[in-house]
């Protein structure tokens, strides 16, 4: 990197940690279609990949006070952005592999006291209406309504390791109350 260059960045940098918008504008302006080009080939999609990158813009903003070490503005923002496809990634992958929660799938379960279906349907959702509220809720957006956990996070203003520890337990307390109900493990 120059030295005009480095000088430019710690400018930018010192006006936009003091809360300049026009700097920030001038920031994005700067380098938002190369950030995005990279992150399309990261995602392979460009609407995902204008989501991801206004995503790092934001949190640039939202952090632009504790970046006072930070010399180069685009190796910070091309990592940002590089980091942030990858936990895209890794949430669709997650997604694609965990399954919806659906009680008509397990109608056809029966145990050897010959439990109807509509009993453990019956029992499944109470056992879900009993689960605690955040832990009922981020189940609830996971497995009935198939959102990612950053997209849970977002919803409840947690962390996306926050909501993972949430279903974890829910699912924890669900086998619990249905391995008392079924006298089996059904998860």
């Amino acid at each position: 990197m120059n030295s005009e260059h480095e000088d430019i960045d710690r400018f930018l940098l010192a006006q936009l940690r003091s809360g300049k918008s026009e700097v920030f504008d001038f920031i994005f302006r700067k380098y938002y279609k190369t950030l995005t080009i990279q992150a399309i080939r990261y995602v392979h999609d460009q609407d995902s990949a204008q989501s991801l990158v206004q995503d790092c813009f934001i949190k640039l903003w939202e952090k632009r006070n504790k970046l006072n070490n930070l010399e180069d503005l685009y190796s910070y923002l091309f990592f940002m952005v590089r980091n942030r496809c990858i936990d895209h990634l890794r949430e669709q992958k997650r997604r694609q592999q965990a399954p919806v929660f659906n009680p008509s799938e397990f109608q056809g379960c029966a145990t050897e006291e010959n439990i109807d279906a509509n009993d453990l349907s019956s029992h499944l959702w109470n056992a879900v209406a009993k689960l605690p509220e955040r832990c009922r809720k981020a189940f609830e957006f996971s497995r009935i309504e198939g959102l990612s956990y950053s997209e849970i996070g977002a919803a409840m203003g947690i962390t996306p390791k926050a909501v993972e520890a949430l279903i974890s337990r829910s699912l924890r307390l669900l086998r619990e109350n249905l391995v008392k109900f079924l006298g089996m493990i059904i998860f």
